[in-house]
């Protein structure tokens, strides 16, 4: 008997340890998970589909089991090409993971030429081809020295990081993190600097953005500032109050762009370890 009355689940948007001796069942319990080989009683799920049917779950799984193997006499990006080719997965993702594992620079060496621990990147770039909601990897830092040990592993918390929930609740409460503002210019550029000084008078925080004085202040409040400009014997030409669409709200969560989002990540991490 390899595995007995084992009972667990694993939360989703972690970096998850099945650790044990060896001989204990891990390996085995993996390949039961992800259909490889059938138990002969018991149940399971992975993403809430029954282990006895992979096929309704394995397109969205990513799995690294044991050490990854590779033609040598390919390049690392064209052993990447022949797995995305096979799974029937989009080309464009071979670069994408390439990077993400650090790789690049060394994709069009050929897999022979790899030290263990650029094989072990390579299963791990295999392992995300599919943009996974769940990946499952079977000792991948087995064989790496300490440093190759410590890269994985901060390689994988990057990846958990990459899951982080910046808001849940309702459309209403997403939009109260929307700001507001009021945009105003004088009918003549040469009164700017003291329109800038009737309006930090009253406490409001301001900025000049091409010839623009962009006010933090509520929009709703913007005819205050029109009857202050005119008590201090200024004239508008601009007075607009504005607010964040829920587009804006989004962007300013997540980023404007895939490649800005993991900069600020790596910008993050870097400041954590500093």
């Amino acid at each position: 008997m390899a595995v007995n009355n084992l009972t667990f689940e694993v939360p989703a948007g972690g970096v998850v340890g099945f650790v044990g001796p060896n001989g204990s069942g891990k390996s085995t319990t993996i390949r039961m998970l992800l259909g490889l080989i059938a138990a002969s009683s018991g149940t399971g799920t992975v993403l809430g589909e029954p282990i006895e049917h992979p096929e309704r779950f394995a397109s969205r799984v990513g799995a690294l089991i044991e050490g990854p193997a590779f033609v040598g006499g390919l390049t690392g990006k064209d052993n990447l090409r022949s797995v995305a080719a096979l799974r029937g997965l989009p080309g464009g993702r071979v670069d994408e993971v390439l990077k993400v594992v650090g790789l690049t620079g060394r994709e069009d060496d050929k897999a022979s030429t790899y030290s263990l621990g650029m094989k072990q990147r390579l299963g791990l770039a295999v392992a995300l081809l599919p943009d996974p909601e769940l990946v499952v990897l079977d000792e991948p830092t087995n064989g790496l020295d300490p440093a190759g040990i410590v890269e994985i592993r901060e390689l994988l918390k990057s990846w958990a990081a990459g899951g982080e929930l910046m808001y849940a609740g309702s459309l209403e409460g997403l939009m109260a993190k929307a700001t507001e503002r009021v945009v105003a210019a004088p009918e003549f550029a040469g009164d700017m600097p003291r329109l800038v000084e009737v309006v930090r008078a009253q406490g409001w925080t301001c900025e000049v953005s091409a010839g623009e004085l962009i006010i933090d202040m509520p929009a709703e409040r913007s005819a205050e500032l029109g009857h202050v400009a005119t008590a201090a014997g200024l004239t508008l030409r601009m007075l607009n109050p504005e607010a964040d669409t829920l587009e804006a709200v989004f962007l300013r969560l997540t980023g404007a762009t895939d490649a800005e989002l993991s900069e600020q990540r790596r910008a993050q991490r870097q400041g954590e370890g500093a």
